[in-house]
């Protein structure tokens, strides 16, 4: 089976992309279920410098900062066009919407953003 790669955006000009990596577990309440899309986890903010950011999740904190991945990988999306050689069937084809060159890493535990009750 042929999978035709396309690219509309133009050589160079991808939208660029970022892997999120943490250590643990990411758990959702239950009143959410099975709803992730869209879904508001935390505030990712970057720091005076370029390399460093910081990952809010609630009452938590993470450090994290941005490195080079060895090899670049593609974000792609999966459209079904139409077959013209057979009635009623498609073809898939991929189309680039992205390219992830870099990933923040998180590797320290969580800060705590409130220590104690205020009164």
């Amino acid at each position: 089976m042929q999978i035709r790669v396309k690219c509309s955006c133009g050589e160079g000009n991808c939208p660029e992309w970022a892997i999120v990596e943490l250590q643990g577990v990411v758990e959702a309440q239950p009143s959410v279920g099975d709803r992730i899309q869209n879904l508001e986890i935390g505030r990712l903010c970057r720091v005076s410098s370029e390399e460093t950011y910081t990952f809010t999740v609630g009452y938590h904190e993470l450090s994290g900062t941005k490195t080079p991945l060895k090899k670049p990988m593609l974000v792609l999306k999966k459209n079904k066009i139409p077959d013209l050689n057979s009635p009623n069937s498609f073809k898939a084809e991929l189309e680039v919407i992205g390219i992830i060159r870099h990933r923040i890493l998180f590797k320290t535990r969580p800060k705590a953003l409130i220590s104690r009750l205020q009164k």
